[in-house]
C-alpha cells in the first residue's frame, strides 16, 4: 500500500512530525510505523515509573486516541529493516513493503554493548532505554539484593539512583576518570559523585568489566584491575549510538548519525531524518553532530513535517542541553563543556559548597554553562546564548544566584522580551 508520508519512530520526533503535517494538511494519508508495540511515551519518565513516582498510563505523551484523531494509521510492533530509495518503499521484518510519497526516519539510538569475555543471554543482563527494558528491571529487582551498573553516564547514574531507592547494593563502573564526563566539568561530577557515595553507591572509576562469570545468570563480574563484584543483576549503560541500521546499504548519508541539513532532509531526495538517529547543525559548535535530547527529536519533527507537506522551515537553534537530577540535586548545562582552565575560552564560575555557576565566553558571548544546586531562571541563559548577545559588560552578575532581566543592561534586555510583550502586556517569561 502507498501512503503520502511514512513516518518510522513511535517518540518525540515522529510525534512531532505528524503534529505538524496534520496542522497543514489533513487529507493525506500518513503511516507510523515502530518497532515498540506501545503508544508513544516519554523515555524520560523511565526512571520516574521504576522509582514508583508516576503510574504507568501516565507515561504516555500523548493521549491513547491521538493517532486516530489525527487520522493517522500505525503499524506498533512492526520493525522495518530496510529503505528502497530508488522505489521509495519501507521494507518491514514480516516482508510487507509500505510505498512512500515523503519519508521521516526517526529510528532513535540503541544502547551500545562493548564486548566482555562471557557476556551473551544471561536473564539477568539489562539495558535501561525503551519500556521493555524497565519492564524487565521492575521484575527482576523484586529478587535481587546486589546490582553492578557499567556505565556513569546520565542514563547510568539515573538508573543507579533507583535501584538504590529500592534497597539494592549498587556500584557503578566507569572507564572514565569522573562520571558524566562527556556532559558536564570536572567541579560537577565530584559533586554528583559525593552524593551517590553519600546514598551508599559505589562509585568505580577508571575501570570497566573484562569478564561476566555466569552460564544462565550473571553471578558476579571481573573489572579490569582483577577485583571481582558480586552481582543478581548487570544493568549496561555505557551509552547510546545512533539507530541507523535501516539506512544500510542506501545512498543515504550517514557519518555518526544520518547527516541532515537544517530542514532535516537527508541527502537523498524525499528523505527526512530526526532524532537521536540524526546528524543535526548545533549553532554553539557550528557544525552538524547528534544531540540526542527529546526537545530536539519533537523540533525537528515538526521542522521536517513543515518541509514535507511544502512549508519551508529550517531549525537553527539546536544545540546540548541537558536538565538532569541525582538525589536532589539539580544540574541544567547547555552548549560547550569547557574545562575551566581552557585557553580558547574565557571562564568565569563560582563555587560555594554544592552551588556552582560557570560560563564559557566566547567573544563575549555564551558558548556554554552549567548551573547546579540552586536553580533559578536557566531559561535566561539559554535566551542570552540563542540570541548570540555580548555579556560582556555585566557578565559578573551572570554568577548571581537570583540574577535576572533586570541585571541584563537596556536595550539588550528589551531585544530579549520582545517576543513576549502583547499590547504593551509583559506576559510572563
Amino acid at each position: 500500500m502507498k501512503y503520502d508520508y511514512v513516518i518510522i519512530g513511535n517518540s518525540a520526533g515522529g510525534i512531532g512530525c505528524v503534529e505538524a503535517i496534520r496542522e497543514l494538511d489533513v487529507d493525506s494519508s500518513v503511516l507510523v510505523i515502530s518497532a515498540e508495540k506501545y503508544h508513544a511515551y516519554s523515555r524520560a519518565l523511565i526512571p520516574y515509573y521504576l522509582d514508583g513516582k508516576i503510574e504507568f498510563e501516565k507515561m504516555y505523551y500523548r493521549p491513547p486516541d491521538f493517532y486516530e484523531k489525527m487520522d493517522v494509521e500505525t503499524k506498533l510492533g512492526v520493525r522495518a529493516v530496510g529503505v528502497d530509495v530508488e522505489a521509495k518503499k519501507v521494507l518491514l521484518e514480516n516482508g510487507e513493503e509500505v510505498e512512500y510519497g515523503k519519508l521521516l526516519i526517526a529510528t532513535g539510538g540503541k544502547p551500545f554493548i562493548p564486548p566482555m569475555e562471557g557476556l551473551g543471554g544471561q536473564s539477568n543482563v539489562f539495558t535501561f532505554l525503551k519500556m521493555d527494558d524497565v519492564l524487565a528491571v521492575e521484575k527482576a529487582i523484586k529478587e535481587a539484593k546486589k546490582a553492578v551498573v557499567l556505565g556513569g553516564g546520565i542514563i547510568g547514574l539515573m538508573a543507579s539512583e533507583v535501584l538504590a531507592k529500592k534497597g539494592l547494593d549498587v556500584k557503578v563502573v566507569e572507564l572514565a576518570d569522573r562520571v558524566l564526563a562527556p556532559v558536564v566539568d570536572e567541579p560537577t561530577s565530584r559533586i554528583v559523585e559525593r552524593k551517590f557515595e553519600e546514598n551508599g553507591v559505589e562509585i568505580i572509576l577508571n575501570n570497566t568489566i573484562s569478564k561476566v562469570v555466569g552460564e544462565e545468570k550473571v553471578e558476579k563480574v571481573i573489572l579490569r584491575d582483577g577485583r571481582e563484584l558480586e552481582a543478581d543483576m548487570l544493568l549496561v549503560a555505557v551509552g547510546v549510538v545512533p539507530n541507523v541500521d535501516i539506512v544500510k546499504n542506501t545512498p543515504i548519508k550517514v557519518n555518526r548519525g544520518i547527516v541532515v541539513n537544517r530542514k532535516m532532509e537527508t541527502s537523498v531526495k524525499d528523505v527526512y531524518a530526526c532524532g537521536d538517529c540524526a546528524e543535526i547543525y548545533d549553532f554553539v559548535f557550528g557544525a552538524n553532530r547528534v544531540l540526542p535530547l527529546w526537545p530536539t527529536a519533537y523540533t525537528g519533527g515538526r521542522i521536517a513535517g513543515f518541509n514535507m507537506v511544502g512549508i519551508e522551515r529550517e531549525y537553527n537553534l539546536a544545540t546540548s542541553m541537558n536538565a538532569m537530577h541525582f538525589f536532589d540535586y539539580y544540574i541544567i548545562n547547555a552548549g560547550l563543556n569547557v574545562p575551566n582552565d581552557s585557553e580558547e575560552f574565557e571562564v568565569i564560575y563560582r563555587l560555594e559548597g554544592d552551588s556552582y555557576r560557570k560560563f564559557a565566553l566566547k567573544d563575549g558571548r555564551i558558548a556554554g554553562f552549567i548551573i547546579a544546586g540552586k536553580m533559578e531562571r536557566a531559561g535566561i541563559f539559554l535566551k542570552l546564548m540563542e540570541e548570540g548577545i555580548d555579556v560582556s559588560s555585566f557578565k559578573e552578575k551572570l554568577l548571581k544566584d537570583n540574577f535576572g532581566f533586570l541585571d541584563i543592561p537596556e536595550p539588550t534586555r528589551w531585544k530579549l522580551i520582545e517576543d513576549k510583550i502583547k499590547l504593551g502586556v509583559v506576559r510572563e517569561i
